[in-house]
């Protein structure tokens, strides 16, 4: 994943089953964080977001029935983003079921023109 420094991040996912059919993210919540590594003894936690979203909006969205999930990182919360690479991941939960969706490395691409 790329995070354009001071840009906003406005990434959908549709979250369906082996047959193509949208889950139902009815009473799901999120959170997802991008971290210095993932087994660091002392890991430098870089962002958090959760589906408590931030005043900015930044956060985690559910569509229900549509089976879409929204990733939101504000211009403003990017542009405090100075790591190069970093891990992250996202989690799901509904009631006691915990679902690692996606994992993976996460780039922040500079920015040149400050605000």
């Amino acid at each position: 994943m790329l995070i354009e420094q001071g840009s906003t991040l406005n990434l959908s996912l549709a979250y369906k089953d082996s047959s193509n059919t949208a889950i139902d993210l009815t009473d799901y919540s999120g959170k997802m964080q991008i971290r210095s590594g993932y087994a660091d003894s002392n890991p430098t936690t870089y962002l958090t977001l959760s589906s408590s979203l931030e005043a900015d909006g930044t956060g985690i969205t559910f569509g229900g029935v549509s089976g879409t999930i929204g990733i939101y990182i504000s211009a403003a919360t990017s542009s405090t983003l100075t790591f190069d690479s970093a891990s992250y991941d996202l989690e799901i939960t509904s009631g006691s079921i915990v679902t690692r969706l996606l994992q993976g490395t996460v780039q922040v691409s500079k920015e040149v023109t400050l605000s």
